[in-house]
């Protein structure tokens, strides 16, 4: 028999509802507020004007535009800033409103940049000169104290210093490009002297107008004044001359000294050209062969 009251039921757990927090809107405001500062804080940091650095520049284009300065002190929150000053200074005034006024000094300043540098390219084109002057001089030097002065010829162009040695019946003989004893004594006297240098060197071959024997052993004079450039390089790279600075190059008739009518074309063109090249820049070498002219009108 069931009791009357029936089994007893376990209670429930009532579910409460979430607490919901009416605080939070705070968080949101304090962060608000945050970045509120901040902005102000930059903004005034970035309104804030040094007056002393622009009192120092508005002082110099003053003086430099020549503009008249009055004496109107103002006050600021630190103070007068502009007290070492001798006035406020009107900027607009001061700059010259005639076209004519700014484009006279702008071509003043141009002319006067412009002659600076002149004096700066001319001052290093003299150094350059100099320099090669001294190297002419030891080659010639050593070819004297060889038995061979005036075996060669000396010129200073935009290159650096050329140094003419004929070949005709010194270096080689006659369609050679084996060195002669002479070719071998001269090139030997110079090489010490080269070695000294620091410049790179290039050797050129050249050949006169004449054509080389048919059937012989050169195609052209091309190949014949190519092979002369090599020899000697090959001859001073032997007696010490770094390879590394050497070169060589043929020219063929392609560049003479002479012209083909002048009685000395024969044997002056068929050469071999040691050159000094300048370490100068392009604008001071330029101005070489008019200084080897002024050297040469002044010692002759």
């Amino acid at each position: 028999m069931s009791s009357g009251h029936g089994r007893r039921r376990g209670k429930k757990h009532e579910e409460h509802e979430e607490h919901e927090n009416h605080e939070r809107w705070l968080v949101s405001g304090f962060d608000m507020m945050t970045l509120l500062f901040v902005l102000f804080v930059v903004l005034f940091a970035m309104s804030k004007v040094d007056e002393q650095k622009f009192a120092a520049l508005a002082k110099g284009m003053a003086e430099s535009f020549g503009g008249p300065i009055t004496v109107q002190p103002g006050p600021t929150p630190e103070g007068s800033v502009l007290d070492g000053l001798p006035g406020v200074i009107d900027i607009a005034s001061a700059i010259p409103t005639d076209p004519t006024v700014q484009q006279a000094e702008v071509d003043k300043a141009a002319a006067q940049a412009a002659a600076e540098r002149a004096e700066r390219v001319a001052g290093e084109a003299q150094a350059a000169y100099d320099e090669l002057a001294r190297a002419r001089d030891r080659i010639d030097a050593a070819l004297t104290a060889a038995g061979y002065a005036g075996a060669a010829r000396f010129e200073i162009d935009e290159r650096g210093l050329v140094v003419h040695i004929v070949a005709d019946e010194v270096l080689f003989d006659a369609e050679e490009a084996v060195l002669r004893p002479e070719g071998r004594a001269i090139l030997g006297a110079v090489a010490p002297s080269l070695t000294e240098l620091p410049n790179q060197l290039g050797v050129e071959g050249h050949a006169n107008h004449l054509p080389v024997t048919a059937g012989g052993p050169w195609p052209s004079n091309w190949e014949l004044s190519a092979t002369r450039a090599t020899t000697v390089v090959r001859y001073l790279a032997g007696e010490g001359v770094p390879q590394p600075r050497l070169s060589a190059v043929g020219y063929s008739s392609t560049r003479p000294l002479v012209p083909e009518s002048d009685p000395s074309a024969l044997t002056v063109n068929r050469r071999v050209d040691v050159v000094v090249l300048s370490t100068a820049s392009a604008e001071a070498n330029a101005l070489l062969p008019g200084l080897d002219a002024a050297h040469r009108g002044v010692t002759e």
